[in-house]
């Protein structure tokens, strides 16, 4: 079980390992390039793309769930039509973005607060980044589906190339021609394009003994359509709540001033680093319980549980020990501004804190998804988002600046590990027999 485990993991985490680095690349061009707005313009500029995108997660978490337990009924016709349905999905709610897109703006700017030079920078960001929806929408769905027919190796193949392809166009087209703050939302679209087109030549060389099984007019058939929606519904609201959490994380600590907002993104972006560790194995929950609730095999699926608990408890300790030797040092690799530097060393002991506690969360969230059990994913992560805004209206008055927020964060992670444990038994173990 250990090797299987690993087998899928492993590549999902050199792929993860790449998303947090781009993030902190990107901040790194944008903390040379003179001022703590440009840091604090990329931290709201991304923010108004989770507040886009993460709304659309269920189209990785569906495709892949479903994908998974079609693959271990081994019915590929199924698998091609989840794909299809997600594919479709994403075209078209890629066009509604962009249909959007002004009014969006306009509307988000009601609610955040930031400085004029914050806002400037981080319309001009969106709105060269936007163009790349069709693209990341549809990675969605192909990250998915590759994952629920046990392919990690594709996946990071995909994520490793959009990464490396966004590290080198922003850096060079931010900090090496004319566009300067402009460059690092270019070199996002170009790398989306170039992820987009890497998949399907992959889907291409390793499935294409699965191409009689397209059917475009039975997959968005009216009643399967109605399934998809069913499952993906759920997820959506899922998918929301994660934006209230961090999106609202970035847009409270805007008001704190640029100094704070800049620490905030510096932090998270640290942080993401262990979740993008754990997530590698969150992927192999959710494709080997998928498979063995499709195949009825409750002995597997409980070996597989116990022991991919064992390893993120590894991964957690590990990032706790990573964070206490090097937190500060990984803050000095992101920017050169003192006041930022300095004013990251009241939080650093939340880096080591959170990994231990986080873990379970994490996993469990994998483990859901591939049981398609969207009631308590859904569930769970209501309560985690009152959980997180509760604490923070309560506390807020006591603090004077962002430590309130991270009381917040570590609240609403605690109330997914206990929801999602304690669920369990019925919605995880109980979907197959003894």
């Amino acid at each position: 079980m250990n090797r299987r485990i690993l087998k899928l993991a492993i590549p999902s985490i050199f792929a993860n390992i790449t998303v947090p680095l781009v993030g902190m690349v990107d901040i790194a061009v944008a903390g040379r390039l003179g001022s703590a707005a440009a840091i604090g313009a990329i931290a709201v500029g991304t923010m108004l793309f989770d507040l886009l995108y993460w709304n659309f997660g269920f189209l990785r978490v569906g495709t892949g769930g479903l994908t998974a337990q079609s693959y271990g009924r081994r019915c590929f016709r199924d698998s091609i039509k989840y794909l299809t349905q997600g594919l479709s999905v994403s075209l078209g709610s890629a066009l509604a973005i962009l249909a959007i897109q002004y009014l969006f703006l306009f509307i988000a700017f009601e609610f955040i607060e930031c400085t004029p030079e914050v806002a400037t920078l981080s319309k001009h960001y969106f709105y060269i980044r936007v163009w790349a929806a069709p693209a990341t929408l549809s990675l969605f769905a192909f990250k998915g589906w590759f994952i629920g027919m046990q392919n990690t190796v594709s996946p990071m193949a995909v994520d490793v190339t959009v990464n490396m392809v966004n590290f080198v166009a922003s850096v060079w087209l931010g900090l090496y021609t004319d566009l300067g703050f402009a460059g690092i939302a270019l070199g996002t679209v170009i790398a989306q394009y170039t992820g987009l087109i890497l998949s399907v030549v992959l889907f291409v060389i390793y499935y294409k003994k699965l191409f009689h099984y397209f059917d475009l007019r039975e997959a968005l058939h009216l009643e399967d359509m109605k399934a998809f929606f069913k499952l993906n519904g759920n997820l959506f609201v899922r998918s929301l709540c994660f934006m209230m959490i961090y999106s609202g994380f970035t847009a409270l600590a805007a008001r704190y001033g640029d100094v704070q907002l800049a620490v905030s993104s510096i932090m998270m972006k640290l942080l993401m680093l262990f979740s993008y560790f754990i997530d590698g194995f969150a992927y192999a929950g959710e494709a080997l319980t998928g498979k063995y609730i499709g195949a009825n095999d409750r002995p597997s699926l409980v070996k597989a549980v116990r022991m991919l608990f064992v390893w993120s408890a590894i991964i957690g300790v590990i990032s706790t020990v990573a964070y206490a030797v090097g937190g500060e040092w990984m803050v000095r690799l992101m920017t050169t501004e003192p006041d930022v530097i300095e004013g990251t060393r009241p939080y650093l002991f939340w880096l080591v804190l959170m990994p231990v506690v986080s873990c379970a969360a994490f996993m469990w969230d994998g483990i859901y998804i591939g049981a398609t059990a969207s009631v308590p994913i859904r569930n769970s992560m209501i309560w985690a988002c009152a959980a997180f805004y509760i604490v923070y209206f309560i506390f807020r008055g006591s603090a004077e600046n962002i430590q309130v927020l991270w009381y917040a964060y570590f609240a609403h992670l605690v109330a997914r590990a206990i929801y999602l444990s304690l669920a369990s038994k019925k919605h995880i173990f109980g979907k197959i027999g003894g």
